[in-house]
């Protein structure tokens, strides 16, 4: 196993640093299998390289995030060990314009992977049919993270939050979903510790297992907690 990266702070930039909770949001339509384990495990396997703030909590950048992308498409798309890919992007990192092993002679990672479709700040608020304003609370709100560009996913949150609008709510009374979010990834990491010290391929996937179904028992849960307020409300 290599070498792991030290771990520095996160720097003070005006880039939005993800944390792995968003990082597996905007994957998850590419590739619904990865887990936070799996970030963690890139990272042991010096393929990504995130960033730490004073307490310890991961933060990817967009360049780790794209990095993180080119890494699973490899896996998936050419079936590479990770060993071959991590030649291949440290020949990237030198500079260098390798092709892909196992691809077209020449070929390389942008003309084999297609990126994701990345939308500016007007196309997401007209595509959800929002407006400006709308947009920033949800950014002040937390519930959209800032960015140069975005993806199909928040222009399905902004769309929610456009029939929620319709409702009298606004996304400054939704604050405490991101804190809830981040709390509930807490709780699985938590749980999870015992397993993913572990470090073997059974125990990382067996953490894979394990985390799919305590964020399903949250759900029936908060659903629960959902219908029996409701049902309060209608009598």
């Amino acid at each position: 196993m290599p070498a792991r990266a030290a771990r520095t702070p996160a720097p003070a930039s005006s880039e939005a640093l993800l944390s792995i909770g968003q990082v597996l949001a905007r994957l998850a339509g590419e590739f619904p299998e990865l887990t936070n384990s799996k970030l963690r495990f890139l990272e042991e396997q010096g393929l990504v390289f995130p960033s730490r703030t004073r307490s310890g909590y991961r933060k990817f950048s967009m360049a780790d995030v794209e990095r993180v992308r080119v890494v699973l498409s490899m896996q998936r798309d050419h079936y590479l060990p990770l060993k071959v890919i991590r030649s291949y992007l440290s020949d990237l990192d030198a500079g260098k314009d390798p092709a892909i092993p196992g691809a077209g002679a020449g070929e390389s990672v942008q003309s084999i992977i297609p990126a994701a479709r990345r939308l500016g700040r007007e196309d997401v608020i007209a595509e959800a049919g929002a407006t400006p304003h709308l947009f920033g609370d949800a950014i002040s709100a937390s519930l959209i993270t800032p960015s140069d560009s975005y993806t199909e996913d928040t222009v399905q949150v902004l769309r929610a939050l456009v029939e929620l609008q319709r409702s009298g709510i606004e996304p400054r009374h939704l604050r405490g979903f991101r804190a809830a979010a981040e709390r509930e990834l807490a709780l699985i990491e938590s749980a999870l510790m015992p397993i993913s010290k572990r470090g073997d391929a059974a125990s990382r996937a067996k953490a894979q297992e394990i985390s799919g179904e305590i964020a399903g028992h949250f759900e029936t849960v908060r659903g629960s907690l959902i219908r029996q307020a409701l049902g309060r409300f209608s009598g």
